[in-house]
């Protein structure tokens, strides 16, 4: 057989049979573990691949089997710690239910954006798109769009926008809920939510479970105080609250909010959690090594992604009634919630 470098073109299975000495119908078999091929020839087919460098053309695949084994994965260019974990929770459950993923990171999420993104996937012929990205915008543009491939989505958006998209979530709210109710139960009534950026609906979820508590106890809710993701928004609104006065204790949308309020806490010689009790969300890994440690509502991400992997080989398959999922939230008290002192 020729050396590789002296192949004009890439190795295709008819030359693996041709070096093995068998038809493609066998090569086939072996590629895909179906039928019956005896071990000896089995092995003379896996030696003439190793040796020939063949490689299967899985678009090419695809066009006859119509499987190519591939799950496009739409997400946000966010290195966060919830949008990253969700991310490689996905990922890692699709290798193990037998997939490969091709990501594709969007800044933006205009009509052409994101049909570009379904466009491309749809050249790779996946066999069905997840989306880690639960933003408002994107699940708004996704109504207008058709798709010829299940979709599910990572988001705790209601998705009353699209019937074609299958929502999986952890449920926020909920976990939300817990927070503000354990920091009621220990006498706080001054509570201040810290909300995350309006435009995810993950955030709009978190807030809408401290809105309820707050108005199902009677309890006043302060003004709105900026919202993000970052440590230093919250810094910012731990320095204002000690301007305006410090409520008894503080919701914040996420971990690293927690973070900045702790920090701005530390410098004014406010002691968490005797002067002003702190509760995150999302138990990153460093949540536990806080000073205090953090109290915080704990997403399971892995269990995410099997749940949304999950749901996507199911609607591949054509199962019908594939409906919104939610997994529970967790909340994880530590050392930085106490009873009020004042």
């Amino acid at each position: 057989m020729p050396p590789r470098n002296q192949q004009s073109r890439p190795p295709a299975m008819m030359d693996v049979a041709a070096a093995a000495g068998v038809s493609h119908q066998t090569v086939s078999r072996v590629l895909n573990g179906t039928g019956k091929v005896a071990e000896s020839t089995r092995e003379r087919v896996l030696k003439a691949i190793a040796d020939l460098g063949y490689r299967r053309n899985s678009v090419a695949r695809a066009l006859v089997t119509r499987k190519s084994g591939i799950i496009g994965v739409l997400t946000t260019t966010s290195v966060r710690f919830g949008p990253s974990s969700s991310l490689l929770a996905v990922e890692l459950a699709a290798r193990e239910a037998g997939f490969f993923t091709a990501v594709a990171p969007v800044t933006s999420f205009t009509r052409r954006d994101v049909t570009d993104v379904f466009d491309h996937f749809l050249g790779l012929a996946v066999e069905g798109v997840i989306i880690v990205a639960p933003v408002v915008e994107l699940i708004e543009e996704l109504a207008a769009i058709s798709v010829a491939v299940p979709v599910v989505a990572v988001t705790s958006a209601a998705m009353g926008v699209s019937a074609d998209v299958i929502p999986v979530s952890v449920d926020q709210e909920g976990g939300a809920r817990q927070a503000v109710e354990h920091l009621v139960s220990l006498g706080h009534r001054d509570i201040v939510h810290v909300p995350g950026p309006s435009d995810w609906f993950d955030a709009q979820a978190r807030e809408a479970g401290w809105r309820a508590v707050m108005e199902e106890h009677a309890l006043p809710v302060r003004g709105p105080v900026p919202g993000g993701w970052e440590a230093s928004v919250g810094y910012e609104v731990g320095r204002r609250l000690i301007e305006e006065g410090l409520p008894t204790a503080v919701f914040a949308a996420n971990d690293e909010l927690a973070l900045g309020l702790v920090h701005a806490f530390h410098e004014a010689a406010v002691e968490v959690p005797r002067d002003v009790s702190v509760i995150g969300f999302d138990d990153a890994p460093a949540s536990e090594f806080f000073i205090p440690s953090l109290t915080t509502v704990r997403q399971d991400f892995h269990a995410l992604g099997v749940k949304a992997v999950d749901t996507m080989v199911r609607a591949i398959e054509g199962e019908g009634s594939l409906t919104r999922t939610q997994l529970p939230a967790e909340l994880i008290v530590r050392a930085s919630v106490s009873p009020p002192r004042r």
